[in-house]
């Protein structure tokens, strides 16, 4: 093969993918051969009645559980194995459906977090408070205060995190996986308790995420962010995908009009 064609193919390559993947837990298989891939730049939902295995996919990817079966690769590279640390430290970070957030802290230490995972300094620069410490502490907090204003949380940095709204709480956990300069944002259900107001400026943030050439994968149950903010969708149904085109496509197709028993707002 020559270069031309090499290089051809590794532009082609997708950023994340997966690979017959399978999770048992016990008796149960929670994913059955899940295979799909996530292009660079692209908004992917991952959608399904409830139970059908959709955070589970999304903890395997981000090294939470193993699979016993497949390959997950992003980047080229096999990450099924690595601890999440090591995950997050190549691209990938996530939100999840339960808000966690450090409660009694503030807005930017919470952000502040999420820039750790970047900050380079030792314990000796970090015990004596070394000029070179002190200028990676610098910069995270200026990263940290950036990823606020982002999310439209920049007037509140000193606020605690638990006096938020329940979607600006959704907004700060967004801001501190920013903050770990991911190539792939994992977001598990972002609208789930918004209000009609709170979602429209979601779909609005994601764009905006988007924008900032960051690949953006979803679990979202909201048919109205999914139809508007997602390219394509991956439909699972008890552990086993039963669909992956585009939103239009997939709204019409026979297995999953059966899947939702027909109940097209609940997708």
């Amino acid at each position: 093969m020559n270069k031309a064609a090499v290089a051809a193919d590794h532009v082609a390559s997708p950023l994340l993918s997966l690979h017959a993947v399978t999770k048992s837990f016990g008796g149960l298989t929670a994913v059955n051969g899940v295979s799909f891939t996530v292009e660079e730049g692209s908004v992917v939902g991952l959608i399904g009645p409830n139970g059908a295995g959709k955070t589970t996919v999304f903890n395997l990817i981000t090294g939470n559980y193993q699979p016993n079966q497949g390959d997950i690769h992003f980047t080229g590279q096999r990450v099924n194995g690595l601890r999440t640390h090591r995950i997050i430290m190549l691209g990938i970070a996530r939100t999840f459906q339960n808000i966690r957030l450090f409660q009694q802290l503030t807005l930017l230490e919470n952000v502040l977090a999420g820039c750790h995972y970047r900050m380079r300094g030792g314990i000796f620069a970090g015990m004596l408070w070394l000029p070179a410490q002190r200028r990676v502490e610098q910069e995270a907090i200026e990263r940290a205060t950036r990823e606020l204003a982002f999310v439209g949380l920049g007037q509140q940095t000193l606020a605690v995190a638990k006096n938020l709204s329940y979607g600006n709480q959704r907004r700060l956990e967004i801001a501190r996986a920013l903050a770990t300069q991911p190539r792939l944002l994992i977001l598990d259900e972002p609208a789930g308790g918004m209000n009609e107001q709170e979602t429209e400026a979601l779909i609005g943030l994601i764009e905006q995420i988007r924008a900032r050439g960051i690949t953006i994968l979803l679990i979202e149950h909201d048919m109205r962010l999914v139809m508007r903010a997602c390219e394509k969708l991956v439909v699972l149904e008890h552990g086993s995908k039963i669909a992956e085109d585009s939103p239009e496509r997939v709204r019409c197709d026979p297995r999953v009009i059966e899947a939702y028993l027909g109940a097209e707002d609940e997708v």
